[in-house]
């Protein structure tokens, strides 16, 4: 009977021990898979979103990497007619279309402001001199910021001669200083930024009748890669400028537009 008993006594001994022994081993290497297993799936979930959220910076990427294409008339044309289209009947359509006529030679990449000035404006130094009319100039150069206004102001010098060059732009500039000097003094050359220089066409102070060149600062893009017509709110002033009369002048063959 002792001896039964001791077996009896011995089975279950190391069957517990064994079962003790099996069983913590797995369950944690089960508890440790599972987080492994989430873990895993939580960075295959990030890298699938990740590739997401980088496909809004990959557009800069891919810009900064691509040669860039020299803007065209079309696609100022295209502009034009995708933003009046919805918004305007076919006839007021047609009549804001800006022809091929309408533009000088585009920019290719490969000058300098001043060079592309130049040999657009060849006949610049008889203009220059035959304008006499104040609040009023001969050409208009529409930038997407001050800064840049003031970096072509100063790549201009090559090319302007004599010519009195104004800022037209808000940016520490109050608009009556500007209107002062478009007073007082025969201007040539406006540079600046389309919401200042509409704001001084609408209040009567800034002249069209003496404009014969209009120049668009067109294949230049700030740190964030973006081009003047990638900018929404410039993208709106440029046109609404282009509305206030300066379509109407193009097509009527007083004013010559460029895309530099």
């Amino acid at each position: 009977d002792h001896s039964g008993d001791d077996s009896v006594e011995e089975d279950p001994g190391p069957s517990k021990a064994t079962q003790q022994s099996r069983n913590p081993t797995p369950s944690p290497s089960k508890k440790r898979k599972q987080p492994a297993d989430k873990e895993e799936s939580q960075d295959k979930k990030e890298s699938e979103v990740k590739p997401k959220r980088r496909r809004k910076k990959k557009i800069s990427d891919i810009l900064a990497k691509s040669s860039p294409k020299p803007g065209v008339p079309e696609d100022l044309q295209k502009v034009l007619n995708e933003y009046f289209g919805a918004k305007r009947s076919v006839i007021e359509v047609e009549e804001l279309q800006l022809p091929d006529a309408c533009f000088l030679p585009s920019n290719d990449l490969t000058h300098s402001f001043s060079s592309y000035l130049k040999e657009v404006c060849p006949k610049w130094a008889k203009l220059r001199k035959s304008h006499t009319q104040k609040k009023s100039v001969v050409m208009l150069i529409v930038c997407s910021s001050a800064l840049r206004s003031l970096e072509l102001i100063k790549s201009v010098t090559a090319f302007k001669g004599d010519s009195k060059v104004i800022k037209l732009f808000a940016k520490h500039i109050k608009i009556q200083e500007q209107v002062k000097i478009l007073e007082k003094s025969v201007v040539h050359v406006g540079v600046g930024t389309p919401g200042r220089i509409k704001t001084l066409i609408d209040q009567g102070e800034l002249s069209l009748a003496s404009l014969k060149y209009v120049i668009l600062d067109w294949n230049w893009r700030d740190q964030k890669l973006r081009r003047l017509i990638d900018i929404p709110e410039i993208k709106k002033e440029t046109i609404e400028l282009l509305e206030l009369g300066l379509i109407q002048l193009c097509r009527g063959g007083s004013v010559m537009l460029g895309l530099f």
